[in-house]
């Protein structure tokens, strides 16, 4: 199998919806990072590497950020997990500053859905132009336009599943 024909079946495996659960108001989930998908910059996120990070810092140590803009906070994350697919996320918006209310507006309108982290790599290997992330330090998460990996984002909002036709 061709690296080309790889990613193709991994990204398209990526695509498929993630079963969401009833949300508050102002609550989301998503998936902030997904397990073997290649992104922009080469890198694919290993099983397991962010369990180390996820024992040692609670999700309320993990900072919610706007376009991974350290001043500009939006909330809080409730629950960051692995799971078969990727990092899950479920968060709660600070609707009481104006930057989340306005993320979340966008989001109902669909026009900002990515989720990206921000991290420390711990431990990698790198094969065949492929950097394989096997342990990550794990310190922020990000609602941003443009996530660098590909079917990375938010799939739920508020208990109504997120339609959006590029996932």
């Amino acid at each position: 199998m061709t690296q080309v024909t790889y990613m193709r079946r991994r990204l398209a495996q990526a695509a498929a919806p993630a079963r969401l659960h009833p949300l508050e108001g102002d609550e989301f989930e998503g998936y902030a990072s997904l397990f073997g998908v290649v992104d922009g910059a080469g890198d694919v996120v290993a099983p397991g590497a962010f369990a180390a990070s996820l024992r040692r810092r609670p999700p309320s140590g993990v900072r919610m950020l706007y376009q991974h803009f350290a001043h500009e906070p939006i909330g809080t994350w409730r629950e960051i997990r692995e799971d078969a697919r990727g990092l899950y996320v479920r968060g709660r918006l600070s609707l009481e500053v104006r930057r989340a209310r306005e993320v979340r507006a966008l989001m109902a309108d669909r026009a900002i859905d990515g989720l990206s982290i921000g991290f420390r790599t711990l431990r990698a290997t790198r094969a065949n132009g492929v950097r394989r992330l096997v342990e990550i330090e794990l310190w922020e998460i990000s609602v941003v336009t443009f996530p660098l990996l590909p079917g990375s984002g938010v799939t739920g909002l508020g208990g109504k599943q997120a339609s959006n036709p590029r996932r």
